[in-house]
């Protein structure tokens, strides 16, 4: 009887484990526009132990990709998972050109970008391109 019960269990832990590693940030995500209409998808990726996101590629208002002095950049950094699906580190606005405590929150195929300079917050919800 207690095989049956290890076997069972055994199974149902390889099926949840690729459904674990699925509830990752890491992937390309999809910005919301900035103010002249123009987005990019962003890179989050593991560095080291903790969680980055660089800009890939950048897109104006039309959808064309275009070359930004922003691509490539870092725009969050040391992102560590404080909680399940919520991770706080530091993120860099492009628009501003400054750096700020930041965190991003995983929820399903969206994340939010959270960052805040004292009591001026700003935020964003990106989609998951890949």
């Amino acid at each position: 009887m207690f095989p049956l019960l290890s076997l069972a269990l055994a199974a149902v832990a390889l099926v949840a484990a690729p459904t674990a590693r699925a509830a990752s940030p890491e992937g390309v995500w999809l910005t919301q526009p900035d103010r002249k209409g123009g987005y990019a998808h962003i890179r989050a990726h593991a560095c080291g132990p903790a969680l980055c996101g660089t800009v890939e590629k950048a897109f104006d208002r039309t959808g064309a990709e275009i070359w930004t002095p922003n691509v490539g950049k870092r725009v969050f950094w040391d992102m560590w998972e404080d909680e399940q699906g919520h991770y706080r580190g530091r993120a860099w606005v492009p628009m501003l050109k400054r750096e700020y405590p930041g965190s991003i929150r995983l929820l399903g195929d969206r994340l939010q970008v959270h960052g805040c300079s004292g009591p001026i917050c700003m935020s964003q919800t990106w989609t998951r391109v890949k």
